[in-house]
């Protein structure tokens, strides 16, 4: 059970599905509330096919390529830590990947709901990497199990926040998502960091 709540609070503030609310919102103004439920559904399906694949996957992609795992927990705590920094200082559009560019070609999509919502803005390169040092370390039947579920349950929850945008949106108000966001970020720097010297701490101790 500690391995699902431990996961589950990783993912749910690397993902921040709830920072990802005032984008969805203004990608999704003029669609109709079936619509957006629509977009809602598919984005918490694809995220939960892209974690699941790097969750299971991800370990043969490291070994094809020569990456150890220690290499790859220090890259990743670095992502993790930089989005956290994003969310910190509330630069949501640029710490979920979306430039100028991306905007515009977003406008003339009818479909969102793979890209850019479920990738890069939900699961980007620091969910998947943590995913994939995480599967090196909890690779029983019971710890996959239980991790499974954090990712359906995260997964389930970004489907219901997205679904739920345009209320929250209006209920909470932006200043209201900034705080949230923010606090989140704060957690996402802890998880990047802890990362980074966990990596340190064994490199160090192999000498």
């Amino acid at each position: 059970m500690d391995i699902f709540i431990f996961l589950f609070a990783a993912l749910f503030s690397v993902l921040n599905p709830i920072g990802t609310v005032p984008i969805f919102v203004g990608l999704t103004q003029d669609y109709t509330k079936k619509e957006r439920s629509r977009v809602a559904i598919w984005t918490g399906f694809n995220v939960f096919v892209i974690l699941m694949i790097s969750f299971f996957v991800g370990q043969y992609v490291l070994e094809f390529f020569g990456i150890t795992i220690t290499a790859l927990r220090i890259a990743g705590g670095i992502i993790i830590a930089s989005s956290g920094f994003g969310l910190l200082n509330g630069n949501f559009s640029k710490n979920k990947g979306i430039n100028k560019k991306v905007q515009e070609d977003i406008e003339n999509r009818n479909d969102i709901a793979l890209t850019p919502l479920a990738m890069p803005m939900l699961a980007g390169p620091g969910s998947i990497s943590l995913l994939i040092a995480y599967y090196q370390e909890h690779h029983t039947t019971q710890e996959i199990i239980f991790s499974s579920l954090a990712i359906l349950i995260v997964s389930f929850l970004i489907f219901i926040i997205l679904r739920s945008a345009h209320y929250l949106a209006k209920y909470l108000g932006a200043s209201g998502i900034v705080a949230i966001s923010r606090i989140v970020g704060f957690l996402t720097i802890a998880i990047g960091i802890q990362y980074i010297i966990s990596s340190v701490l064994s490199i160090i101790r192999g000498i």
